[in-house]
Formats: C-alpha cells, sequence, structure tokens
C-alpha cells in the first residue's frame, strides 16, 4: 500500500550517504536522483523512502518534508482518490497531474494537515 516515505534533510550528500549505507544491509540503493530528491529501496515496485531539501526550503524538522505517498495503480485511479479525499475533507497540495514523464501525482492534506499524495509512476 505505501509506495515510499518522504524526510527532509539540510544536506542531500550528507543525507543520502547516511541512509544509503544504513540500508543497504536491506538490499536498498539509491534509484532515482534527482538533485533535490533521491529515492532508494530494492525497487521502485517495493516501498521506497526519499531523502529531499523540503519544497518551500525552510529547514528540514520532523514533519516538515515528510509526507505519505501511497500508489494509486493508474493515473485515474489517483484522480478518484484525491476526489474522494477532498470530498472527506481533505484541502488541495497540488491537483493531479504529471509532475514529470514518468511521475503522475495528487497530492492533499488530511484534515490534520497531513501531507499525502497518490500517484502513478509509468
Amino acid at each position: 500500500m505505501i509506495g515510499y516515505v518522504t524526510i527532509g534533510v539540510s544536506d542531500m550528500e550528507k543525507g543520502k550517504a547516511f541512509w544509503s549505507e544504513l540500508l543497504a544491509p536491506l538490499g536498498a540503493k539509491i534509484l532515482m536522483d534527482m538533485g533535490r530528491i533521491a529515492l532508494m529501496g530494492t525497487g521502485p515496485d517495493q516501498p521506497m523512502l526519499a531523502v529531499c531539501v523540503p519544497f518551500d526550503e525552510s529547514d528540514p524538522a520532523p514533519g516538515n518534508g515528510n509526507m505519505l505517498a501511497f500508489a494509486a495503480g493508474s493515473r485515474e485511479k489517483a484522480d478518484e482518490l484525491y476526489a474522494k479525499a477532498i470530498a472527506m475533507g481533505a484541502t488541495d497540495e497540488g491537483e493531479p497531474g504529471e509532475r514529470m514523464a514518468t511521475f503522475y501525482g495528487a497530492y492533499f492534506r488530511d484534515p490534520d494537515g497531513n501531507k499525502a499524495v497518490f500517484y502513478h509512476m509509468g
């Protein structure tokens, strides 16, 4: 159910080095590195950890840069689940859409302010 979890870091190189070394015994490696964010795990079809410089460029802190990400299985399902979340009281954090050639995401915050995304890769 969970696709990846994002945590904020203040220094990308140190963050990548720490987490990739720590998780190497579990078979994890850096799978995608896009500069301000890097994803690691055992494969893109398995849960992954992402380290990033927070999008708002504020200092990372527990909760700032953290986000729940749920693999939706298709763009249509991401749209459907996003609409359901909004209907249930969530607030928009980025309407469904393609963020890069292989990533489609629909971002929201739950009623308590926790950020999440339903996504589809491919």
